[in-house]
């Protein structure tokens, strides 16, 4: 059976991706390499358990395939033991804090309105906010994070666990603080690197392994791989705990989830290899040299922008005039997405802000020129709300 519906359908959405200029930091264009082994035969195996423990018989390859991944991952990310089994970012998140926490117990992480993720504790709508009793920081106007203001917070509620992560945070996080103030309690501290891994990798952004005890973080946004999730545990993590490997292989699998998915893994294999190169680590620079250009070309046209340090930035485009913008912008052929600012005065529905990244259309080759250009066009567009 030829299924010709979805065949067309693909084949749009493929001339959509190559005709548009995707600006949202979280989404970027995997290789024909990582594509390759997402479509495969791999799909069709169940391989409940981790490799040489499996429940299924027939896993010999599979489980060369996934310590591959495993080597790989370890090396590029500096962590002593790593999953590659989660389905995405919130199971991810979700299988550390079942593993760390008990239900009540507090956790602190970043308002969702400030830059945070709905994973880290966003109160009454959540697992996170839901069964563990959150306390979470907030940014100032300039959109920073004040650390003495989150360790006054920590030795007030003294958390069991802080969670360093962010989705729409344009500074670089000073991991080392975040450490120092979770020691200060005692506290765990996760770091959340879905957005920066691919920089951290590429080292123009400072890793949390020396300061954290485990870290998560999805597999494509910057990393450029499939979209899946790892979970690391670092050595000062095993130092406390000498059973939180197991904890949190436990807490994946049975815990959160079933047969994890080998195709992904595969494709994150190739995906942490593709990493651990020269040309990803020029790809990473130009990330950072391409955002600086875009967020130096809106501010000279007068447009308020908080950032940029990394890979993105959050652009003021007037109050609940957010999902406006956005979709003017996709109509002049830029996709971005609605987003918070800083001290937001309209809602998550009617934010007063977008969110844009560099890391999509440099994978498309573009450079400073490019982006310099572009933020004169998304300036003129947003001035004409």
């Amino acid at each position: 059976m030829i299924d010709k519906q979805i065949r067309d359908l693909i084949k749009k959405e493929e001339l959509r991706q190559a005709e548009m200029i995707d600006l949202i930091p979280s989404e970027n264009f995997a290789s024909d390499e990582v594509l390759m082994a997402l479509g495969s035969c791999l799909t069709n195996k169940y391989s409940e358990g981790y490799p040489g423990k499996r429940y299924y018989q027939g896993n010999k390859f599979i489980d060369e395939i996934e310590n591959l991944a495993i080597e790989r991952g370890k090396k590029v990310l500096g962590v002593e033991h790593l999953n590659v089994q989660p389905y995405s970012g919130s199971p991810a998140n979700s299988a550390v804090e079942m593993a760390l926490l008990e239900q009540g117990d507090k956790i602190c992480g970043l308002k969702l309105s400030a830059g945070g993720h709905l994973t880290h504790g966003h109160p009454k709508v959540t697992f996170s906010g839901k069964f563990y009793n959150s306390v979470q920081y907030d940014v100032e106007v300039d959109g920073r994070i004040d650390y003495d203001k989150l360790q006054a917070l920590v030795l007030a509620e003294k958390p069991k666990m802080i969670i360093a992560g962010t989705t729409a945070y344009p500074y670089i996080l000073d991991f080392k603080r975040f450490g120092e103030i979770a020691d200060s309690v005692g506290a765990w501290l996760v770091a959340d690197i879905s957005h920066i891994v691919g920089l951290i990798v590429g080292g123009v952004h400072p890793s949390p392994v020396n300061y954290c005890h485990v870290l998560t973080s999805t597999t494509h946004k910057s990393l450029r791989g499939p979209r899946g999730a790892i979970i690391g545990v670092t050595k000062k993590g095993l130092e406390k705990d000498p059973e939180l490997a197991k904890r949190i292989d436990r807490a994946v699998f049975p815990g959160m989830q079933g047969g994890p998915h080998q195709n992904n893994i595969a494709a994150l294999a190739v995906a942490f290899a593709e990493a651990d190169t020269p040309e990803f680590k020029d790809y990473s620079i130009q990330v950072i040299k391409n955002a600086k250009a875009l967020a130096d070309s809106l501010r000279k046209n007068g447009i308020k922008v908080y950032g940029t340090e990394n890979h993105l930035m959050v652009v003021e485009v007037g109050l609940e005039k957010g999902k406006d913008a956005a979709v003017k912008l996709e109509e002049e052929g830029i996709i971005v997405n609605a987003n918070t600012v800083p001290h937001e005065q309209g809602s998550p529905f009617r934010p007063s802000g977008i969110r844009v990244g560099s890391p999509a259309m440099t994978t498309r080759g573009w450079k400073e020129k490019d982006f310099e250009e572009l933020g004169n066009k998304i300036a003129k567009i947003i001035k004409e709300i």
